[in-house]
């Protein structure tokens, strides 16, 4: 968001709750819709040298046949490729470096306390004693998001969907130079490439009532959601054996009604339409938000017309991905009768290939 504002000339700060900014170690899947969005901010370069790039998917039975082939659009241009895999940590590593470099001003280790509107402004009251005044806020701040719960306090709360999802980091395969999917009736599974030498695993389970999970049993545990797949899936799960190596995270959802905005505070990414990894566009559907919103206010507009505007071009979109991605989810957990995942994709292609 801050790299799309510095973009379009306005002045931006950033406030991160996390003393050290840093994420999670594995890896993340970007569509051909983020790498368009990549290039649209400007960074589309940066971003590839730090990823694999590719230009399908292989869709795989749970034994490791390869089913379907469902190419890519190169929406970024030919000199582009349609996917890519990259690690957390370089993706973080690209952003934070160009919003810096672009001259966002970062605040680290504090949050927001309060918020106080003007007709003319706004005034953000941090954590740390600090005041200043803004024309807009941008809750981008994640399924948990204080802001939403502060400006919201009627908006839906994060719900458990009933799966999570396993991840793990390995050496890449040679053949591993595309997203594998592996699609089981009650679980699903995939190799994403994040480098010339890396790659990462993840795996869904359900799991009933969000049980606790034993940190330092995480390798077994996932060994164990595992049971059902073959090939190189089942291969790379032997070599499982560290549990600080595993991410386990439970499938949380939160989808707020229109509108994501209120005076001169507005919502974006999981803020407002945080989703499952089924489809694969959770952070997808939150960049395009953040090229979206700052394109909006460039137009000589009044606030309230600029994200009137926002919503229209957002809505129906990340109301699709969410509906979509949960109901594979659901149907996995046998609560719908009938899904056709790979059509689901292809569908999700076709949309998200239209301009946003």
């Amino acid at each position: 968001m801050a790299i799309a504002l510095r973009r379009q000339g306005f002045e931006a700060d950033v406030v991160e709750i996390k003393k050290i900014w840093t994420v999670y170690g594995v890896g993340i899947i970007q569509q051909a819709n983020v790498v368009r969005a990549m290039a649209q901010l400007g960074i589309v370069d940066h971003y590839l040298s730090a990823a694999y790039g590719f230009n399908f998917v292989g869709i795989y039975k749970p034994s490791g046949e390869l089913i379907a082939k469902l190419p890519g659009d190169r929406l970024a241009g030919e000199e582009y490729p349609a996917l890519l895999g990259i690690s957390r940590l370089a993706l973080h590593e690209v952003l934070t470096t160009v919003a810096i470099e672009r001259g966002t001003q970062v605040k680290l280790g504090v949050t927001v306390e309060r918020l106080n509107e003007r007709p003319d402004g706004i005034e953000v009251h941090l954590t740390d004693g600090t005041a200043a005044s803004y024309d807009l806020v941008v809750g981008a701040d994640g399924l948990f998001s204080k802001v939403r719960t502060m400006v919201f306090p009627d908006a839906p709360k994060p719900r458990f969907t009933g799966q999570s999802v396993w991840r793990h980091n390995f050496p890449r395969r040679s053949e591993i130079d595309h997203l594998a999917a592996h699609n089981g009736r009650h679980a699903s599974a995939g190799l994403v490439p994040l480098a010339e030498d890396l790659m990462y695993m993840y795996v869904t389970s359900i799991e009933p009532g969000n049980p606790w999970m034993d940190s330092s049993q995480l390798h077994t545990l996932m060994r164990s959601r595992m049971t059902g797949f073959g090939g190189l899936i089942h291969e790379l799960g032997e070599g499982i054996t560290d549990p600080g190596k595993v991410v386990y995270k439970p499938m949380e959802v939160v989808f707020v009604p229109a509108p994501w905005y209120r005076g001169r505070v507005v919502l974006l990414g999981d803020a407002a339409h945080a989703t499952t990894p089924h489809l694969g566009q959770g952070a997808g559907m939150a960049i395009e938000d953040a090229v979206v919103l700052a394109e909006e206010l460039s137009k000589d507009d009044c606030i309230e017309n600029q994200l009137k505007r926002y919503m229209e071009r957002r809505f129906d979109r990340c109301k699709f991905i969410a509906e979509s991605s949960e109901l594979i989810g659901k149907f996995q957990m046998d609560e719908v009768p009938d899904v056709d995942e790979k059509g689901m994709v292809e569908q999700m292609q076709r949309v998200t290939a239209e301009p946003i």
